[in-house]
C-alpha cells in the first residue's frame, strides 16, 4: 500500500496567483508583519512633523521686541511665564490683545517674538525696567525639546510594535491553525546526551529485547557500517509489555548507549481541545528532531492516537485524533536514509493499533518486553539492590521465587518499601523478614494490625484460611504453600501466600482444577465451623468463575463444546459486546463453567470433611499467634506439639512491671504521738 504526500500541501500556494474561485490566498505571515511596519513608520514621521511644527510656530508672533516690553510693561503677561529661549521670548496673555482674532491674541494664549541670539543681557534688563518675573532655558537644542515632547508618543508606539510582533511570531509557529499561539509547538522534554546517565547495565529482565534493539545502537554510532552492504536500519521500534515492564527505560538506555539527544513525549500531549494542534504539534517534533539528528524520538503510550481508525462509535466531522495519527505517518514515510532518527513508541495493548502504524516502513519492528522470570527477577532485584544496605540473611533468589507475575516497577517498590520499613525499626541493614513484608505490602497493602476484629469473625477467619492453607498442601497439582495469616491486609481480612516453584507460561487443567478445589476450600471450612457463611469468599468466588469461563470459552476444556474459542475479540471498540455464538450455545457455556465450579466444591467438600483434624489445629495455631509458615503447617499437619509463644503472651511480655518498694527500716528512737492517740501494735 502506498501513501500519496501531495495530499498534506494541496492548500499552499506560493505563486501567488488566484486559487480556481478567483479568490487570493491569505498573506503570508510576513507579508502581514512588513505591511504593519510601515503603517507604523507613516504614523511616527506625522507625530514628528505635527510636533515640530506646532513647537516653532506655537502662539501669536510679535513684530518687534520693544512691543513685546511694552505689552509686559502693561500687565498683559502672567506672573512668571516669561521665558528666554536661545531665539526668541515667550510668554502667556493675562488678557486680550487690542484688536485680537479668534483664533491667536486671546487671553491664556501665548506671544513670541524673535531676539538676537546672545544678546541675552539687554533682554534681561529690559524685562527688569518692565517690572517682571522670567525664566531662562538657553542652552536647550531643539532636538532635546522634541525628544521630550515625543517620548510618551514613542512609549505608545513601541508598546504597540511590540504586541503587534509578537502576534505575528505566534501566528507563523501556530502552523495550520492560524492564530494559534503556542498551541501548536510540541510539548517534548529534551534530553541532552550529556544528561542521559542510563545504560544497557540498569537494565535487567529483558535480555532478549535489548538483543533486538542493540543494533539500533550501532547504527547510531556507526552509520556507515550498514551502508556498506546496501541494508537500511528500522525506521520505528514498537515496544509493547505489560506496564512497569521497563519500556521508557530500555528507551532511556538506548539513548544512553548511543550517546544521541532524546525527544520524549508522551501520545496524549499531542491532542487539544483545538483542531490541528495535534497534527501541528508531530510536524514541529520531527522538524526539531531532524535539525538534532542523530536522535532518538520516544512516543510514550501511542495507543492514545495511534488506534485503529475506522473502528467502533464515531461522532462525525473531524476527528483529531485521526488527523494526528496521519500526521505521524507522513512524517515516518518522510524520512530519508540520511536522516539518522529512530523513532520508538511503547504501548500496552499493541493489539489496538492501526495496521498503516505497524507495516514495514514505519514501525517495522516490534519488541515485546515480558514480565520478567525467575532468573530475571533476580537480576532486576541485584540492580536496585545496589544502593541499599543488604543483611546477611537476605536472599534475593527465594525472594524472586516469591514473586512470580511481578513487573521491574513492582520489585524495584518492594526494595524501597524494604528500606523504608528497616528505617523505621531502626535497624542497620535491611533483613529478609522487611523484604517479605515489602512484597506482601506492594501486593496486597499495608498490615493492618490495630484493627479491632470482633472474635466471631476471627474464628471464621481463621478457618478460612486453614481452609486454604491445607488445601493447598494436600494437593499435589497446585502451588506450594508460603505460609498463612489471619493479619488484616488492604481489603483482605486473611491471606494465604504460594510460592511457586517456577515460573508458569501455560495452566494445565489438573493445576487450574486444583486451584479452584482450594478456592473453594475457604468458604466450606468455615461454614462448617460456623454453621454461617459471609462475603469473605467473594475474592475466591471472582477467580474461580474467571477460572472456569476462561477455561471454556478460550482453552477448549470442555468435553461438550469442544476445541472451539467463543471469546469475543478484545480489539473491538463496540459499547456492546458482540457473540459469536447462538443463544443456546450461551446456555451450554454457562452449563459447563456450573459444571467445572460444582465439581471442584464438591471434591473440595470431601477433602475437607476428610481432614477437618488439621484444618482445625491449623485454625486454632492462627488464632494464638496469627501468621504460620510452610514448615509450621506441615508440623501441625504431622500431629507435632506446635511451641510458639502466642500474641498475647508476646504482649504481656512488653509490659514493663512494676517496681518493688523496700520496707522503710525502723527508727530507733520512738515517734511522739500526738495527744489522744493509741501506738500501732504491729
Amino acid at each position: 500500500m502506498t501513501h500519496d504526500n501531495d495530499g498534506q500541501n494541496s492548500d499552499r500556494n506560493t505563486t501567488g496567483k488566484p486559487k480556481g474561485d478567483g479568490t487570493l490566498p491569505p498573506q503570508p505571515p510576513k507579508m502581514r508583519r512588513q505591511f504593519m511596519t510601515w503603517i507604523l513608520l507613516l504614523a511616527l514621521i506625522a507625530v514628528i512633523w505635527t510636533v515640530l511644527t506646532s513647537t516653532s510656530q506655537r502662539g501669536e508672533a510679535i513684530p518687534t521686541p520693544q512691543e513685546f516690553f511694552v505689552l509686559a510693561k502693561e500687565g498683559f503677561f502672567e506672573p512668571a511665564s516669561v521665558v528666554i529661549q536661545d531665539d526668541k521670548l515667550m510668554a502667556t496673555l493675562s488678557k486680550s490683545l487690542p484688536g485680537a482674532s479668534e483664533r491667536s491674541g486671546q487671553k491664556g494664549g501665548q506671544v513670541w517674538v524673535r531676539i538676537i541670539p546672545g544678546d541675552y543681557d539687554w533682554v534681561r534688563g529690559q524685562l527688569t525696567t518692565a517690572g517682571v518675573k522670567w525664566q531662562e532655558q538657553v542652552g536647550q537644542s531643539v532636538f532635546v525639546q522634541l525628544l521630550l515632547t515625543l517620548v510618551p508618543t514613542l512609549l505608545i508606539l513601541a508598546v504597540l510594535w511590540f504586541l503587534i510582533a509578537r502576534g505575528m511570531r505566534n501566528a507563523a509557529g501556530g502552523g495550520p491553525g492560524g492564530m494559534l499561539g503556542s498551541f501548536g509547538k510540541s510539548r517534548h522534554r529534551v534530553t541532552n546526551k550529556e544528561n542521559v546517565k542510563i545504560t544497557f547495565n540498569d537494565v535487567a529482565g529483558v535480555e532478549e529485547a535489548k538483543d533486538e534493539v542493540q543494533e539500533i545502537v550501532e547504527f547510531l554510532k556507526n552509520p556507515k557500517r550498514f551502508s556498506k552492504l546496501g541494508g537500511r536500519i528500522p525506521r520505528g521500534v514498537l515496544l509493547s509489555g505489560q506496564p512497569g515492564c521497563g519500556k521508557t527505560l530500555l528507551a532511556k538506555a538506548i539513548a544512553g548507549e548511543a550517546d544521541v539527544p532524546f525527544f520524549s513525549i508522551s501520545g496524549s500531549d499531542f491532542v487539544e481541545m483545538f483542531v490541528g494542534v495535534g497534527a501541528s504539534r508531530v510536524r514541529d517534533l520531527f522538524k526539531q528532531a531532524k535539525d538534532n539528528s542523530p536522535c532518538i524520538i520516544f512516543l510514550d503510550e501511542i495507543d492514545a492516537v495511534g488506534r485503529r481508525r475506522g473502528g467502533g462509535f464515531s461522532s462525525g466531522g473531524h476527528d483529531e485524533r485521526e488527523q494526528t495519527l496521519n500526521a505521524i505517518l507522513v512524517e515516518m514515510d518522510g524520512f530519508e536514509a540520511n536522516d539518522q532518527i529512530i523513532v520508538i513508541a511503547a504501548t500496552n495493548r499493541p493489539d489496538v493499533l492501526d495496521p498503516a502504524l505497524t507495516r514495514p516502513g514505519r514501525f517495522d519492528r516490534q519488541v515485546a518486553v515480558p514480565l520478567p522470570d525467575v532468573r530475571g527477577r533476580t537480576q532486576i532485584l541485584a540492580v536496585h539492590a545496589r544502593k541499599v544496605k543488604m543483611g546477611p540473611d537476605v536472599t534475593l533468589e527465594r525472594l524472586a521465587r516469591g514473586t512470580p507475575m511481578f513487573s521491574g516497577a513492582d520489585l524495584a517498590a518492594i526494595i524501597n518499601e524494604a528500606a523504608i520499613i528497616a528505617t523505621m525499626a531502626e535497624k542497620d541493614f535491611v533483613e529478609m523478614t522487611d523484604l517479605e513484608e515489602a512484597r506482601d505490602k506492594v501486593r496486597f497493602g499495608r498490615a493492618n494490625k490495630s484493627r479491632k476484629i470482633e472474635q466471631d469473625e476471627r474464628v471464621a477467619t481463621a478457618y478460612h484460611e486453614a481452609g486454604h492453607a491445607v488445601l493447598q498442601v494436600l494437593l499435589a497439582d497446585a502451588d506450594p504453600l508460603h505460609k498463612v495469616t489471619i493479619v488484616p491486609r488492604g481489603q483482605a481480612m486473611g491471606a494465604t501466600f504460594s510460592l511457586p516453584e517456577k515460573d508458569r507460561y501455560g495452566y494445565s487443567r489438573k493445576h487450574l482444577l486444583a486451584t479452584m478445589r482450594v478456592l473453594c476450600g475457604g468458604r466450606i471450612a468455615e461454614e462448617r465451623k460456623t454453621s454461617d457463611i459471609s462475603s469473605g469468599a467473594s475474592m475466591d468466588i471472582k477467580m474461580a468463575t474467571a477460572y472456569a469461563r476462561t477455561m471454556v470459552l478460550q482453552w477448549g476444556m470442555s468435553d461438550r463444546l469442544g476445541f472451539v474459542n467463543y471469546s469475543s475479540a478484545d480489539d473491538r471498540e463496540s459499547f456492546i459486546p458482540e457473540k459469536d455464538y447462538s443463544p443456546e450455545t450461551a446456555r451450554v457455556i454457562d452449563e459447563e463453567v456450573r459444571k467445572l465450579i460444582d465439581g471442584a466444591y464438591a471434591e473440595a467438600t470431601r477433602l475437607v470433611n476428610e481432614n477437618w483434624t488439621p484444618i482445625a489445629a491449623v485454625a486454632e495455631a492462627l488464632l494464638n499467634v496469627e501468621t504460620l509458615s510452610k514448615d509450621d503447617v506441615d508440623r501441625i499437619m504431622r500431629g507435632e506439639v506446635f511451641e510458639r509463644p502466642s500474641i498475647a503472651e508476646l504482649l504481656q511480655r512488653e509490659i514493663p512491671k512494676p517496681a518493688v518498694t523496700q520496707p522503710t527500716p525502723a527508727k530507733s528512737e520512738p515517734e511522739e504521738l500526738p495527744p489522744g492517740a493509741l501506738a500501732n501494735p504491729a
